[in-house]
């Protein structure tokens, strides 16, 4: 049987997710599929519309029959850092392939440039070469390679998570499945969209109904931008070692004291330090670490394996991987991992409409009998 890995945000959790569900079903019938899933807060640094319980509720109603966690700490990282965790995580439950969402759908295209990353040792020159003169890290990559043909979302991280697998010798396959969307539109009205043109019609107060199914529609969270521009810009003005926190640089942490209290809004904020060096992603990825007070000493290994929810054939695999495992399924409470969990989901209740404290502290798997 083939024991299938999935790594998703469901921010929120729409009709492409469902394409993507059924397409692996399609070629796997008989399939375990476990989905690694980050919660409150995602890898690019946006606040998720949907809660940690309700995104694992909907992975477990379409199909999917396990759903780990990926901690906080270690989703609102570089597409590297994220892809590190998540493969740590899926390769402790032994599954042998994952399938991933990809824009150029050539798997043979991001192992050659995995392969440049890992086997050419001017790589990284020519990478810090860019970054010193102000590009991005993106960018740096793009010209490194000497290409601009892989600077969609789903395919750098592709290249990630293949680097990761090849790096450690994991014995985990990897296939894509056509983006069906483009992440860079945010204008497309057709059935399947990104999430990034979902979030954009619903700042823009525009019908999104016909794009998530009405598990996601109604279950969607209310971000006040207002009390998170507040809190955000409290913790700048009140921290005095801001430039401890993650990714908070010498440079953007003068910047970010100088512009501040000149700025009204997040919006604005942005616009007041945007620079070529720091995309948008590194930007709402600092805020939040600056919000949750994530220091760069902070930073550790996964301790514990955390396991959201199951369903009948996911505790029949659990039950007979447990003797095997050489991971903790008991989170350790006093971990940083743990003690960030916790905030964030304090952090998250007080910019939204939700209530996700409780759920956070009786830590009890969903349980889905199918």
């Amino acid at each position: 049987m083939e024991i299938i890995g999935i790594i998703c945000e469901y921010n929120p959790f729409h009709n492409g997710h469902i394409y993507h569900l059924k397409k692996i079903k399609e070629m796997y019938p008989h399939s375990l599929i476990i989905l690694v899933m980050s919660g409150y807060f995602t890898q690019r640094g946006e606040i998720s519309l949907l809660t940690k319980e309700q995104k694992a509720k909907i992975a477990l109603n379409n199909n999917i029959d396990i759903v780990i966690e990926l901690p906080t700490l270690l989703t609102v990282q570089s597409a590297d850092i994220f892809a590190k965790n998540a493969l740590y995580l899926l390769n402790k439950l032994k599954v042998n392939k994952i399938i991933f969402g990809s824009e150029c759908n050539d798997v043979k295209k991001l192992e050659n440039i995995v392969d440049i990353e890992l086997n050419d040792p001017e790589y990284n020159n020519r990478i810090k070469k860019y970054l010193a003169e102000g590009y991005n890290y993106p960018t740096s990559m793009s010209k490194a390679l000497n290409t601009k043909s892989i600077t969609t979302p789903n395919d750098l991280l592709g290249i990630s998570y293949i680097k990761e697998i090849k790096k450690n010798n994991y014995d985990i396959k990897y296939e894509t499945i056509k983006r069906t969307s483009n992440f860079h539109d945010l204008s497309s009205n057709d059935l399947i969209i990104s999430a990034s043109n979902i979030r954009s019609k619903l700042i823009d107060k525009k019908d999104i109904k016909p794009y998530l199914p009405s598990e996601s529609l109604n279950n969607l969270v209310t971000i006040n931008q207002d009390i998170f521009f507040t809190l955000l810009k409290y913790n700048i003005i009140t921290n005095s070692n801001l430039a401890n926190n993650l990714i908070v640089d010498e440079g953007i942490h003068n910047k970010l004291i100088k512009c501040v209290n000149k700025a009204s809004s997040l919006t604005e904020l942005t616009d007041l330090i945007k620079s070529k060096r720091y995309t948008y992603n590194r930007i709402n990825r600092m805020y939040i670490h600056i919000l949750l007070n994530i220091l760069k000493s902070d930073i550790t290994t996964i301790d514990y394996l955390k396991i959201l929810g199951f369903n009948t054939q996911g505790k029949k695999y659990l039950n007979k991987l447990k003797k095997e495992l050489d991971i903790s399924l008991i989170p350790n409470y006093d971990s940083k991992i743990y003690q960030t969990e916790l905030k964030s989901s304090l952090i998250y209740d007080l910019i939204t409409n939700a209530n996700t404290y409780q759920y956070e502290k009786q830590n009890k798997p969903i349980i889905f009998d199918i």
